[in-house]
């Protein structure tokens, strides 16, 4: 069972410092829970891993299309998760167009398995990965989880039917 509040972990991220020069300008920046959610309502879907067939054509890019709409439903943040590392995570949004929604590297799996949502991926050749959810978060609190049914290790896929945008868009609009 997830747990009520969002771990306590810090995030491995690059960014951006033009003041760096040169063709790869980035630098690690560690980002803490408490900066991601801290005084602050968030949505945060998390999925197997980048570049994978439903994450790349159906999760991400239905989360990108409505990010304004999650805008004027007062949520400050759209945030991606997934166990890849920062290199990976940029790479992605980078050939997808993402320029709304926050790509938020767990390549150590450390958030994950304090959520309760890491599983085997092993027969796919994809090691430890997140299963696919979406929640809010306000201040850290978890208000509202949808978990993608059939949790286990090693399964043959991980379908797309309740933790996608449409659904989280309408429960923010019945609240």
């Amino acid at each position: 069972m997830p747990p009520a509040t969002v771990p306590d972990v810090t995030f491995l991220t690059r960014v951006r410092n033009d003041a760096l020069g040169g063709p790869n300008p980035f630098e690690w920046k560690d980002l803490t829970t408490a900066e991601v959610f801290g005084g602050r309502s968030v949505v945060l879907f998390a999925l197997p891993g980048a570049f994978t067939p439903a994450c790349s054509d159906d999760h991400l890019p239905g989360y990108e299309q409505h990010a304004d709409a999650f805008s004027a439903l007062g949520i400050d943040q759209v945030i991606c998760l997934s166990v890849n590392d920062a290199f990976v995570m940029f790479q992605w949004a980078k050939s997808k167009g993402i320029e709304k929604v926050f790509m938020l590297p767990d390549g150590n799996a450390d958030f994950t398995r304090q959520m309760g949502m890491l599983v085997k991926r092993g027969r796919q050749g994809m090691g430890m990965r997140s299963w696919r959810y979406a929640m809010h978060v306000e201040d850290g609190r978890i208000v509202k989880m949808f978990v993608e049914p059939g949790f286990r290790d090693d399964p043959p896929g991980v379908g797309l039917t309740v933790s996608d945008a449409g659904t989280m868009l309408d429960y923010l609009r019945s609240r």
